[in-house]
């Protein structure tokens, strides 16, 4: 039989796959989202996401440096707060002393070149699990703001490399980039969750942080899954207020919107890969039905090919080993 082309030839051995291979994965792809809580020694497994932890600031440093030596250039700071300082303004969330400024701070001595990002919304210190001020059942938008804009600055005072603001929020963007800019933090950039859909696979993340809203849901502020134009909206809204990186979250089930932003602009577009979309990963190898190793590094090369620049995700340590 002649053929004019075999395209196969192209796949015929490991060699000449990754030769031509069009997207390959490396450290310098993943963004490392720490869990952090009080005391000291503590190593709390998250029962929904078997094999991550939530470690209290002393390990967390430790874990750092590791993550550093491995080659991974990026965390992404999350924090447990106490029941005791949790309210409905988020007061806590600018502290000073607070939990996420120690931890920035400590970070930063122990391993100066790692990359901070921080998270920027209320929910963990709402008495509400919002991530906004909750007034007469509705979450507002513009107190919600300024509050932002404080924790905004006050990660920026204890030296976060990036803050990261996940509320979706309207115009929050804008008046962090002009409070960082007043207080002469010009320096600090700002990675929007543009794109962040109101998804059933964040459940382990709020198990993880204790932040479930304790009333009806978050569809208020966070994206109809059914849109896809709103999406691209949003993160041209965001790059004109100010955003040096905007994001599409969740990832798997949104492949085709991080592709859709990332034709439409012309910053970095991160995606990121969530808590549950980990555990079905856990528990679909738990049960013997998948290869965990390989899930994960198809999964991670299916959002770089969708367009992504940057990639949080849980497994990226496991991906770092399975890649070198």
């Amino acid at each position: 039989m002649y053929l004019q082309k075999r395209n196969r030839i192209l796949r015929s051995n490991p060699a000449i796959r990754s030769l031509v291979a069009e997207t390959s994965l490396t450290a310098n792809d993943f963004i490392v989202p720490l869990f952090i809580d009080e005391g000291e020694n503590v190593k709390t497994e998250i029962a929904s996401m078997p094999g991550y932890f939530r470690n209290s600031l002393d390990i967390t440093v430790k874990e750092v440096k590791e993550l550093w030596a491995m080659g991974l250039k990026s965390i992404l700071i999350f924090v447990k707060a106490k029941d005791e300082t949790k309210d409905n303004t988020g007061k806590e969330a600018w502290n000073p002393d607070g939990l996420m400024q120690r931890s920035i701070k400590a970070i930063k001595n122990a391993c100066p070149e790692m990359l901070i990002m921080t998270d920027v919304a209320l929910d963990p210190y709402s008495s509400y699990g919002h991530d906004g001020i909750v007034k007469d059942g509705e979450i507002v938008n513009d107190e919600t703001v300024e509050a932002l804009v404080k924790m905004s600055i006050s990660h920026a005072k204890a030296g976060a490399d990036f803050v990261a603001p996940s509320d979706m929020m309207d115009g929050r963007i804008g008046a962090i980039r002009k409070g960082l800019e007043e207080n002469n933090f010009t320096k600090v950039g700002i990675m929007a969750y543009s794109a962040k859909y109101a998804s059933c696979f964040y459940g382990p993340f709020r198990d993880a942080l204790d932040s479930a809203p304790g009333f009806g849901d978050k569809k208020s502020y966070q994206m109809n899954y059914a849109n896809r134009t709103e999406a691209i909206k949003e993160a041209l809204q965001d790059i004109e207020e100010g955003a040096d990186i905007v994001m599409v979250k969740p990832a798997l089930s949104y492949l085709d919107i991080i592709r859709e932003v990332k034709n439409a602009v012309q910053v970095p577009v991160s995606a990121y890969n969530i808590s549950g979309e980990y555990a079905m990963i856990k528990a679909a190898a738990k049960m013997g039905w998948i290869d965990e190793n390989k899930a994960i590094i198809e999964t991670l090369t299916s959002m770089k090919r969708a367009g992504a620049d940057l990639i949080a995700t849980y497994f990226a340590r496991d991906a770092v080993k399975l890649i070198s």
